[in-house]
């Protein structure tokens, strides 16, 4: 990854703001900035060259909900191969999540993970605590954080349980312009769950966390955002009645956005069954049923669901390795999320390649109050490239994450990222078939 002011990017295909993606263009970087966009542009002097063979080139994606673990967890992340992953998936920006260690509830922490991505071709936005050590019980310094580089905040991994300290949030996050992301759970309906409560769940003899754990408190915080004027946005969402409220909360005028992982619009609780306790298909929430997969597309279809994410929670193998109950929750994804992309919405005609991007490009730098990259000459080029039809194998020698802890490790993919742009450095996909 090296400093790469001037490229001649060409036989690219243009999609958004403007461009549908038919026809190949090429475009002109200059000291990092998009000069020029048209047909057979000659390279110029000192000028990088990259035939982008028919690739679709978008503003840069990104992923508002991962966990890059550092500081603390450096064993399972650090920024720097979190970022590494990100730049594989074809992700130019992330918001990681503040269950680092210690938390990311002072200016001090948010300003030190800043400080490590300085040098990375993605961008890292710290996402700040919205309680003192997530412990749920005061607000932390929300302001001082902003001022930091904090872009949200969230006591992810737990919820903000206490109804009267989630409406002080939200009232800040009125007053701040930036959203409250809560970890939609009614601990004393889920706990100790270990997948989706259900018919899978019977029949296996585990523990299950129903639906309706997630469900209670996504209508408590939308009841409570219409109240305050503040915004939530619910973390990775997973039920079809999670997205029917959250729908009816658009439609009332609530200021209420959600995401969802790209897991959870692809895989079932039958996994567990399939796979025989694989713990790579633990995570919380849990997959939850083929209904609850399907209400996840149609949400996206609607406008119900504004972002796809990953959740990207990567695990050190000792921590996975274990019985099932006893392993914790979470999966990589940043280096997959385009594939199931594709092959669950794309492919099917379930959304068009327009709606996709919508999702990864400008809907969650729009909640989060960030500049949306552009396909514009004289703009700072913030660019993904990508295809639709590459076949791979998402192989063990495929993983940029430290941590290998993937469902979809061995695994034939369609679609795939080709290299990014972004903070003048040109990130080429050099494992390509």
């Amino acid at each position: 990854m090296d400093n790469t002011p001037n490229l001649l990017i060409q036989n690219g295909k243009p999609v958004g703001d403007g461009y549908n993606g038919k026809k190949k263009l090429d475009i002109r970087i200059k000291k990092g900035v998009i000069a020029e966009i048209g047909e057979g542009l000659e390279a110029g002097k000192n000028e990088e060259i990259f035939d982008a063979d028919g690739a679709y080139v978008s503003g840069g994606w990104m992923d508002m909900h991962v966990h890059f673990r550092e500081p603390g967890y450096e064993h399972k992340e650090t920024i720097e191969t979190g970022c590494r992953a990100a730049a594989f998936g074809g992700f130019t920006e992330v918001a990681c999540m503040p269950n680092t260690k210690p938390a990311t509830h002072t200016r001090d922490v948010v300003e030190f993970i800043k400080k490590k991505a300085e040098g990375e071709a993605v961008d890292v936005h710290p996402i700040g605590c919205v309680t003192k050590e997530r412990a749920g019980k005061s607000i932390a310094e929300m302001s001082d954080m902003k001022a930091g580089g904090a872009v949200a905040f969230s006591d992810d991994g737990d919820p903000v349980y206490n109804s009267q300290v989630m409406r002080v949030a939200l009232e800040y996050s009125s007053m701040l312009g930036v959203p409250i992301i809560n970890h939609e759970e009614d601990l004393e309906l889920s706990r100790p769950g270990h997948m989706n409560e259900g018919v899978v769940s019977t029949r296996l003899g585990l523990e299950g966390t129903p639906g309706i754990a997630e469900e209670t408190m996504i209508a408590r915080d939308i009841l409570l955002a219409g109240f305050t004027g503040g915004h939530v946005h619910v973390a990775h969402i997973s039920t079809r009645k999670a997205v029917d409220l959250v729908r009816k909360g658009k439609a009332e005028g609530v200021n209420v956005t959600t995401e969802v992982c790209t897991h959870h619009f692809d895989l079932t609780d039958e996994e567990i069954d399939k796979r025989h306790f694989d713990t790579n298909v633990k995570m919380h929430p849990p997959l939850r049923t083929q209904d609850d997969v399907d209400a996840m597309i149609e949400g996206l279809a609607d406008g119900t669901i504004d972002v796809i994410c990953t959740d990207h929670a990567p695990h050190a193998i000792e921590e996975k390795e274990v019985e099932f109950i006893y392993a914790p929750n979470g999966i990589t994804g940043l280096e997959t999320a385009w594939s199931i992309s594709v092959m669950r919405l794309l492919k099917p005609g379930k959304l068009k390649l327009e709606q996709i991007l919508e999702k990864l490009v400008s809907n969650p730098r729009r909640i989060l109050n960030l500049e949306i990259p552009q396909l514009k000459e004289g703009n700072k080029a913030n660019l993904t490239l990508f295809n639709t039809d590459e076949e791979w194998t998402y192989s063990s020698k495929e993983v940029r994450s430290k941590s290998k802890n993937s469902p979809y490790i061995g695994d034939e993919l369609t679609g795939r990222a080709v290299a990014i742009y972004n903070r003048n450095k040109f990130v080429k996909n050099t494992l390509r078939n």
